[in-house]
């Protein structure tokens, strides 16, 4: 059993159905990604993780337990919303967040400038919100998020506002929480990053789960047996009755490169073996899978 566990969770807003019997399950110290359309209800359930809203009906466990609102204090939460006050200064925005938080202000002070060197931005310390431009407030709402040291990240579309450097430094910031313990809800829209950082997704459509599991293990579902080959030598390659078939070869002086599809039955090794009896020599020869990109656009279409 993960960390959080939501069985069966419905809730309504009016004639408006947000969530329709949803049920995930999500590991300890892994990244969880959901993902889905806008409006599709993955922001509607991480506010019943963090009970902002309460459901029609289902459960939600924390750690094996009904969730509490002392649960609730162990969480990282950053929304889609962002929201800093806009008069006050930077340094006495955060210690204040970090403070609510439980953190001592010596605590607080701190964790802060380590954070603020770690991302470069001491001389923030005493600017007002105001002066900062959006992915620089953002930089400050994800320190005040993770600040605390939580057991649990829910990141509601962190890279929204930064520029690739930026994002890329959340990204590895993301990576090494994990690395120390963290367990990470991701919602975002970016299917690189589902890839990069992700172990696990549920992927939301009309308010219900339409597929969850391992980011690889959804990957090699959804692939279609195709293989990229890699090859040289005087003559294409030909199919194999039964075996594989060429798709395409291109030809750039000797060096061939086909797209090759296996029957059903056929592993690499066998493969191989008939690609070699052919007397080419293999330079490379990779599995052909979709990415996450592909399978959203698929899945989503078809509902």
């Amino acid at each position: 059993m993960g960390i959080i566990v939501c069985k069966d969770v419905s809730k309504s807003f009016g004639e408006k159905v947000a969530l329709d019997n949803v049920t995930v399950d999500i590991p300890e110290g892994k990244i969880f990604g959901l993902l889905g359309p806008n409006g599709a209800g993955k922001t509607t359930l991480i506010r019943i993780i963090n009970r902002i809203t309460i459901p029609n009906s289902g459960t939600v466990l924390f750690n094996g337990q009904p969730i509490t609102q002392e649960d609730v204090e162990k969480i990282g939460y950053l929304p889609e919303e962002r929201g800093l006050y806009r008069k006050m200064k930077v340094g006495e925005q955060a210690m204040y967040l970090a403070q609510l938080k439980g953190m001592s202000a010596r605590e607080a002070g701190a964790e802060l400038k380590k954070w603020f060197v770690r991302f470069g931005i001491e001389s923030w310390w005493n600017k007002k919100v105001e002066e900062l431009s959006k992915g620089m407030a953002q930089k400050i709402q994800f320190i005040t998020t993770v600040v605390h040291k939580p057991s649990l990240l829910i990141l509601d579309e962190p890279f929204s506002g930064f520029d690739p450097v930026n994002a890329q430094l959340i990204r590895e910031e993301i990576l090494r929480l994990k690395a120390e313990g963290a367990t990470v809800i991701l919602s975002t829209h970016n299917m690189e990053s589902v890839e990069e950082l992700c172990d696990n997704i549920a992927l939301f459509n009309k308010s219900k789960v339409v597929i969850s599991g391992g980011v690889d293990e959804i990957r090699h579902k959804y692939g279609n047996n195709n293989v990229e080959l890699v090859y040289t030598g005087n003559l294409q390659l030909k199919p194999v009755a039964g075996k594989f078939t060429v798709l395409s070869d291109q030809d750039d002086a000797g060096r061939h490169t086909a797209v090759l599809s296996l029957e059903d039955g056929t592993d690499t090794n066998t493969a191989l073996t008939e690609i070699m009896s052919q007397k080419v020599s293999i330079n490379s020869f990779r599995e052909l899978v979709p990415r996450m990109n592909d399978i959203f656009i698929k899945l989503v279409t078809e509902e």
